[in-house]
């Protein structure tokens, strides 16, 4: 991708670049000689109109240009590129995602940003998902924040169809699309090109039967039986999710499942950079910001969001961090607890992000162990080069 947007250049209708000003017609003026002004006047206000008007023209004519030219390129290349920038939770991908859409703004290329975060799509769930303040969006348009209540549930088939379209809405509008998440099914959702398993409302209401009598083990025996490969990925300690594999995983046996693909297909064309950190430096980061969660009003936040329902919520109900708060305020867990269990959560689920981003194909990794400025340049000048390419 080129970062300096081509200009369609048109002639203009004079020589020199100006526009061609109107010849009055030679004739005998019949006027008396004190209307002699007002006739200047009317002279000069008909070249001025005339003079809008030729710009007007002008403006149209180099926007058709334009037009024309991203037609013929759309189909001599297909759809235009877009960026993904992902990895694990802290490592500062949506400080990155700002930087290098307004350093493109810079170079006269407009890019918005599109949320690859389950977590974020939540209204006032901000401190506990590190999410950006308008101020610290400096100016960039996001998509896919702040979409949703706490009592409605977040599902990847859900949020697919509308992060696409957020991609492709970016694309009509001339602007580059940043997808910027660690969400790692709702990245993959939208780069790659697959369709999401049916549901049977009937057989996931026996499933959540059998692991509240007879508890998760046996679903999982059977998990492993008939999915190995999912068994073996699933997160245990997580019962919706155990009980969604299962469900699919016996959908897919009496032949009404969708399958994924063995391969990865993308969906559009797409740059995708990594961030990473080395793990002792992430470790770190992770613990501390959590006390800094805490300690940046966390449990107010939390307070409210129960009194708008949060604990009614399937998905948001979940979320690390607002778990333990939650805890703490019913005085199940002193603080230092929920936030010491809030940092164990935490750091697993930043392994296996990072164990699921490995998994792409041709995923270019910058490290940002460090966080100096000289370093954020270094990163965002990395990006703009893959994108270059």
């Amino acid at each position: 991708m080129s970062r300096t947007p081509e200009r369609a250049g048109l002639p203009s209708g004079g020589g020199d670049g100006q526009p061609t000003e109107r010849k009055d017609r030679v004739g005998i003026d019949l006027e008396p000689e004190h209307a002699g002004g007002m006739h200047a006047e009317r002279e000069h206000a008909e070249r001025e109109h005339a003079a809008r008007e030729h710009e007007a023209r002008e403006r149209a004519e180099l926007e058709h240009a334009v037009q024309e030219h991203a037609a013929r390129e759309h189909a001599a290349h297909g759809p235009s590129p877009y960026l993904a920038i992902v990895g694990a939770t802290g490592t500062g991908k949506s400080d990155l995602g700002v930087d290098v859409a307004v350093a493109l703004r810079e170079e006269g290329v407009r890019a918005e940003i599109v949320g690859a975060d389950a977590m974020q799509l939540y209204r006032g769930m901000d401190i506990g998902t590190a999410k950006l303040s308008t101020q610290e969006r400096r100016g960039i348009p996001h998509h896919l924040l702040d979409v949703l209540e706490v009592t409605e549930e977040a599902t990847v088939a859900w949020y697919q169809p509308r992060a696409r379209e957020a991609i492709a809405d970016i694309r009509g509008r001339g602007a580059l699309p940043i997808l910027v998440g660690g969400s790692g099914l709702y990245v993959s959702s939208v780069l790659y090109d697959f369709a999401f398993p049916g549901r049977d409302a009937e057989l996931r209401a026996r499933l959540e039967f059998e692991a509240a009598s007879s508890g998760i083990g046996p679903l999982l025996d059977r998990l492993r039986t008939l999915d190995p490969v999912t068994a073996d990925r699933v997160d245990v300690a997580n019962t919706r999710r155990v009980i969604r594999a299962l469900e699919v995983a016996e959908l897919r046996e009496t032949g009404h499942g969708a399958s994924l693909p063995e391969r990865p297909v993308e969906w559009s064309p797409v740059t995708v950079v990594g961030l990473g950190a080395q793990r002792n430096v992430l470790v770190d980061r992770l613990d501390l910001r959590v006390r800094r969660m805490w300690e940046s009003g966390l449990l107010d936040e939390v307070r409210g969001l129960l009194a708008q329902g949060l604990e009614r919520g399937t998905t948001a109900s979940r979320a690390i961090g607002y778990v333990q708060a939650a805890a703490q305020l019913r005085g199940e867990l002193t603080e230092d607890d929920a936030i010491a269990e809030t940092q164990r959560l935490t750091r697993r689920y930043a392994r296996r992000q990072v164990s699921w981003f490995k998994r792409y194909p041709g995923l270019h990794w910058l490290d940002a162990s460090d966080r100096g400025e000289e370093d954020r340049a270094r990163i965002v000048a990395a990006v703009l080069d893959r994108l270059a390419r």
